[in-house]
């Protein structure tokens, strides 16, 4: 993260702090070395000089950059900094593209399910919006550790322990994290913790996009963990760090969408997702189903999912409700959701 908190100090923070923590002018001098506004990941506690984050390009340090007495290499500054970016970061990436989705790709026919909240979107944008600001606060003690050095990022190619490693730092990513978010978000199941913790994220019977986010704030943290820990342990470029964490935060949104464009029996996409929503006990998975296939919680999604006229049809709907509801009474008890006018127009029917 040293490469995006170096271009937001050169844009943005270097002036908030030169003016909110004013430096004397007389102690300002920015060719001094011992006042480093350096960001560069690979140095501990007290950088002594002036570098770039990345050899991919040099960003000149304006003279507000040495105008505060809280200098780029200050931890509370970083601490502070890497906060507002984390959570702005992910607020912004949650909107645009849980917009996107929701304009372009989810069938509004889903408002007329059976399980769709009264509500829904407003609920699911007010809980994401209260979850990201305090899951940035448990994120940033693994962002400040790498700004200061602690973590394995490195920056040229030619730094990774063998050429071949550029390539397969992202299958190795992939499966690290897949493997422990599959065992973290199952014994979020686990009924001591699933009502407090997990039970917020599966009010969502039928999500929509911005479903994605909306987590308790230690449920998410929890499951995002083993992405924060891989760089303390493995090796990993920095640029592909960056583009990991904008793809974690992309796939989020997309498995929560309801547009199930492959039948996969691999990937742990859409349809397997709402699967887990609908169901609760199947397809724990982030990315693929191996490991809900190894821990034999994996379930094939049904086939009426792939085919338009039977997805939305009232006889599919009927039916998972009838399989849905047995299956929540098992987990939760009584279901204290306030569903929509057709929810209410179908429990009429039946009764």
């Amino acid at each position: 993260m040293d490469i995006v908190l170096e271009v937001f100090d050169t844009f943005l923070f270097d002036r908030l702090y030169a003016t909110a923590f004013p430096r004397p002018v007389a102690s300002y001098d920015p060719h001094r070395t011992d006042r480093a506004t350096s960001t560069f990941s690979s140095m501990r506690e007290t950088p002594t000089s002036v570098q770039a984050s990345t050899q991919l390009w040099k960003l000149q340090p304006s003279q507000y950059a040495y105008m505060s007495t809280w200098a780029r290499d200050n931890i509370w500054r970083q601490t502070l900094s890497l906060y507002l970016i984390t959570w702005l970061f992910g607020l912004v990436v949650y909107f645009i593209f849980a917009s996107l989705s929701y304009l372009l790709i989810f069938d509004h026919s889903t408002f007329t399910h059976p399980k769709y909240l009264k509500n829904q979107v407003r609920l699911e944008i007010k809980q994401a919006s209260i979850a990201l600001p305090i899951m940035a606060i448990f994120t940033v003690p693994f962002f400040v550790g790498e700004v200061r050095g602690y973590g394995k990022l490195y920056d040229a190619p030619a730094d990774a322990p063998f050429w071949l490693y550029n390539i397969l730092q992202f299958p190795f990513f992939f499966c690290f994290t897949d493997f422990f978010i599959y065992w973290i978000h199952r014994g979020l199941h686990h009924p001591r913790v699933y009502r407090t913790l997990h039970k917020p994220h599966h009010k969502w019977i039928m999500p929509t996009p911005y479903a994605s986010h909306a987590f308790h704030p230690v449920d998410g943290f929890a499951q995002s963990v083993p992405y924060h820990v891989f760089p303390f342990i493995f090796p990993l470029n920095k640029v592909a760090y960056i583009v990991l964490f904008a793809f974690i935060n992309i796939w989020t949104v997309f498995i929560h969408d309801g547009e199930y464009v492959a039948n996969s029996s691999f990937i742990n996409g859409a349809a397997c997702h709402t699967m887990h929503h609908l169901y609760f006990n199947y397809n724990y998975g982030q990315f693929t189903t191996l490991w809900d296939r190894f821990g034999g919680s994996y379930r094939k999604p049904n086939e009426e999912l792939f085919q338009r006229e039977s997805k939305m049809s009232k006889q599919e709907w009927e039916r998972q409700c009838k399989e849905m509801e047995t299956v929540q009474k098992e987990v939760e008890g009584h279901d204290d959701r306030d569903y929509g006018d057709e929810a209410r127009r179908l429990q009429k029917k039946t009764s």
